[in-house]
């Protein structure tokens, strides 16, 4: 399973965003694989994006998809480990709109293994 997380950054935020995606995202990613959560995950831009197409997507791949409890159980865990809780995790998200605008993510299921 792979999800692709579609996000358009704004003009002139891309280092501050990268910034971003570079220590605290990359952080979280790797600590959930650590934990067995998740397989890998990348960071693309796009060369030339069309109008209404992301610029950045971030990929992330799975062996399966968690529970509904298991993912709120894996979401406390990250929340404490940054130390927030989600109303907080909410409004660092919030935050980050002045860099970025989220476009949806997308579930992709690998129909032919190598």
């Amino acid at each position: 399973m792979w999800t692709a997380g579609r996000i358009a950054v704004e003009d002139g935020q891309m280092q501050k965003y990268m910034d971003f995606l570079t220590k605290t995202w990359t952080a979280n990613q790797e600590y959930s694989k650590s934990q067995g959560w998740l397989l890998d995950y990348h960071v693309l831009q796009s060369v030339n994006p069309c109008d209404g197409e992301p610029n950045i997507v971030l990929l992330t791949r799975f062996a399966d998809m968690p529970t509904a409890a298991e993912a709120d159980r894996r979401s406390d865990i990250l929340n404490k480990r940054m130390s927030q809780d989600d109303h907080a995790a909410a409004a660092a998200s919030g935050d980050r709109n002045k860099m970025r605008r989220q476009m949806g993510s997308v579930l992709y299921r690998e129909m032919l293994k190598r």
